[in-house]
């Protein structure tokens, strides 16, 4: 076990499929997740011993040092779609970045990888992609040659965007379209995601015009796809074999509705995720990307039908 790797929140589904990956190429791994009870199916990714489970509170400077100290690489995958009560933008992904480069940087970890978002912006209207921005360059600062991905929308097995909505579509008459459903998406598969972060690491060579530049690099990953968010839910629909009415919904009935049910304990839909709708969310024009990793892009017709079947009528082993 050459390398021990600590991965900060990696008991969600980018953190799943990054500790299988570290496990197979020899890596011991120590994992900081909030109840370690319900992220023991991690350990058996590995031999006895090889994955370390640490329950405990990202933002506590002692948990974070426990898990911190001992790595030689570091890999950051905390994040939130909405705020609830500790857990805020702010702490957890403006400020706890920097926090976690400076610990690295004191016992001197060789690499830091952080998983932020595309559309991280210190000027955006939205309060979870300006949270992204600060992070950032709060880390950069404390953490000079940390490599920084920005993954579009993360497809596979157990995502939380293609499963949502098929879901939806086994009970729903319609499924909804906000602002008509033309904001753009770059659906990535998270097993290009896990090979960036191996890239990263310097478990993959990468290619020799981006080697010099990789670390303190900030690449922005998507597929090779561009898509509307009509066409996602044409393409979810295609995959369960079902039909559905798609309902375009103008984004200030939807502002509306987000403030009542961002009073619900577990909002479905914020204030600030209907502002996160209105921008595309795609690689910029200019950004560096999978290709510049060595890495080929997986498209979504590939990948999608594999898991969407238990939502077809019968279940997945029923005729299509």
């Amino acid at each position: 076990m050459e390398k021990t790797v600590a991965v900060i929140g990696g008991s969600g589904f980018i953190g799943r499929a990054i500790v299988e990956k570290l496990t197979s190429e020899g890596a011991r791994v120590i994992v900081l997740c909030r109840n370690a009870e319900k992220a023991k199916y991690l350990k058996t990714m590995g031999v006895v011993g090889q994955v370390t489970l640490v329950a405990g509170n990202a933002l506590n400077e002692d948990d974070l040092e426990t898990v911190i100290a001992p790595a030689d690489a570091v890999i950051n995958l905390i994040g939130i779609l909405a705020e609830g009560g500790a857990q805020r933008f702010g702490a957890l992904q403006g400020e706890l970045p920097a926090r976690i480069g400076a610990l690295a940087a004191r016992h001197g970890a060789g690499d830091v990888v952080h998983v932020s978002a595309i559309g991280a912006d210190a000027n955006s209207p939205s309060k979870y992609a300006r949270s992204k921005a600060e992070g950032e360059a709060g880390l950069k600062a404390a953490f000079p040659k940390a490599v920084v991905l920005r993954p579009s929308i993360v497809f596979g097995p157990r995502d939380s965007f293609f499963n949502r909505f098929a879901s939806m579509a086994m009970l729903a008459p319609g499924l909804p379209l906000p602002g008509g459903g033309r904001m753009k998406m770059q659906p990535v598969y998270v097993g290009d995601v896990v090979e960036a972060v191996m890239v990263a690491l310097g478990y993959r060579t990468a290619p020799k015009s981006v080697s010099k530049s990789l670390r303190g690099g900030t690449f922005e990953l998507g597929g090779p796809d561009v898509y509307s968010f009509r066409d996602l839910m044409g393409i979810t629909l295609r995959a369960i074999g079902r039909r559905r009415m798609l309902l375009p919904v103008p984004l200030p009935l939807m502002s509306l509705g987000a403030v009542f049910a961002g009073m619900l304990p577990n909002p479905p839909l914020t204030v600030d995720q209907v502002r996160l709708l209105a921008i595309d969310n795609v690689v910029g024009y200019d950004a560096k990307g999978l290709s510049d990793l060595g890495i080929t892009a997986t498209p979504v017709s590939a990948i999608l039908p594999d898991y969407m079947g238990c939502y077809r009528p019968g279940g997945q082993f029923a005729r299509r």
